[in-house]
């Protein structure tokens, strides 16, 4: 029982989090440069300058200051993201891209895409990471994931009477959502996550039907 306490009160791990945003600078270094808003070393360098006083403002216990610099970071994400689907647009209509370099360009894109609102539910959701951590249930006030419609009497059987969202649960939402185009698994609650998701799935669904319609020109 005392183990299972201290699981339960153990901070949810940041890393994933910032491998994400790692990540997100790493595809935008293998974009095109016609893909790329301004120079391509920019958004990896406003990333890196971001994370640094992320970081120490968390260990600082600076939890508001976190949140903020937090959603000023996947704001500057989600901006190059929207700007390079964009580039992304007007370079299928020009024909410029050879058919391979364009499904690859395609594929990042969408990656990327699946990454910057991953960051954002995980962000957002009951307050953000710092909010869930202090809450002494599930966390979630904006989703309804599938440990949450366990009746409180089964849910040591089945292992999640301490469960509380991290960052690879929302990843999944937002890889699911990519995919299939809406919600899959776990429910939309709150009507900032309703928002987001229909711009999460403009992206994807602009970025596929765009790949499709060239390929078939292709063909």
């Amino acid at each position: 029982m005392a183990e299972a306490h201290a699981r339960e009160d153990r901070p949810e791990p940041r890393s994933q989090a910032l491998l994400a945003m790692a990540a997100v600078g790493g595809v935008y270094l293998a974009l095109p440069r016609e893909l790329v808003i301004g120079p391509t070393w920019l958004l990896p360098t406003v990333i890196a300058l971001l994370l640094a006083p992320t970081i120490v403002t968390h260990r600082m216990g600076r939890h508001s200051f976190n949140h903020a610099l937090g959603i000023v970071t996947n704001g500057i994400l989600t901006v190059a993201l929207i700007g390079s689907v964009g580039l992304l647009v007007s370079m299928l209509a020009s024909h410029r891209q050879a058919p391979l370099q364009l499904l690859r360009s395609g594929a990042e894109l969408w990656f990327t895409n699946v990454l910057v609102f991953s960051l954002w539910y995980w962000r957002l959701d009951g307050g953000g990471p710092n909010r869930r951590d202090q809450h002494p249930e599930f966390g979630s006030r904006s989703f309804v994931f599938p440990q949450m419609q366990i009746e409180k009497s089964e849910r040591e059987r089945f292992g999640v009477e301490h469960w509380r969202p991290g960052f690879v649960d929302y990843l999944f939402i937002s890889f699911t959502q990519s995919s299939t185009f809406g919600p899959t698994d776990a429910p939309l609650l709150a009507r900032w996550v309703k928002l987001l998701t229909i711009v999460q799935i403009f992206i994807s669904l602009s970025i596929v039907v765009l790949l499709i319609s060239r390929a078939v020109g292709v063909l």
